[in-house]
């Protein structure tokens, strides 16, 4: 219980910091699909898109901020 006392002082600038950091890396992902397939168009070469190197990086950076994110703002409520 102890851990919990030390660390609510500082979850509001955990959630803060892990916001910038979510934002930014779903920012700076490429987009797969143009404005066309909005509005129906058939754009077949990105339904079949592979991440490699920096794109695969951000796509499981952007999960695993979430995540923590998540689970932050849980701690806090609960709390």
């Amino acid at each position: 219980m102890e851990f919990i006392h030390t660390v609510l002082p500082a979850l509001p600038y955990v959630q803060i910091v892990l916001s910038i950091l979510l934002i930014t890396a779903i920012l700076l992902q490429q987009r797969g699909s143009s404005l066309g397939g909005a509005f129906g168009g058939d754009n077949f070469s990105s339904a079949f898109h592979k991440r490699r190197g920096a794109e695969l990086f951000l796509f499981q950076f952007s999960i695993g901020t979430s995540i923590l994110f998540v689970l932050a703002t849980f701690l806090n409520i609960l709390v």
